[in-house]
């Protein structure tokens, strides 16, 4: 990848990272759990809503991380090689999922092991 492709890389991946951590503090904000005694309906509805938010939580985190990673590999130097096989990301797939860390192939072969 050329300097501006991979500056085009890092400006996407901090605007997605961005959009996520406020996305989600937005969503932690509006959480409405333990603040004050409820009724057993209230109650299940707020335990439901909590369980909603950790769920979300946990893919979101763990797609900061891939994001975390891919802006490692770009001060690195290693952005756009495969994680497994070593061989060079499709840019394409990167402009479609630019915290991609597997190539196409390793991604399919991943996807049929699942």
């Amino acid at each position: 990848m050329n300097k501006d492709e991979l500056k085009e890389a890092e400006k996407r991946l901090l605007a997605e990272k961005a959009v996520i951590e406020k996305d989600m503090a937005r969503f932690k904000e509006t959480l409405d759990f333990g603040d004050d005694i409820d009724h057993g309906e209230e109650e299940s509805d707020e335990s439901e809503e909590m369980g909603n938010y950790l769920s979300v939580k946990k893919s979101q985190d763990a797609r900061l991380e891939q994001i975390e990673k891919a802006l490692g590999k770009i001060a690195s130097g290693t952005y756009g090689v495969c994680e497994n096989c070593g061989a060079k990301i499709d840019g394409e797939l990167l402009k479609v999922n630019p915290e991609s860390l597997l190539c196409r192939d390793c991604k399919l072969k991943a996807v049929s092991k699942k």
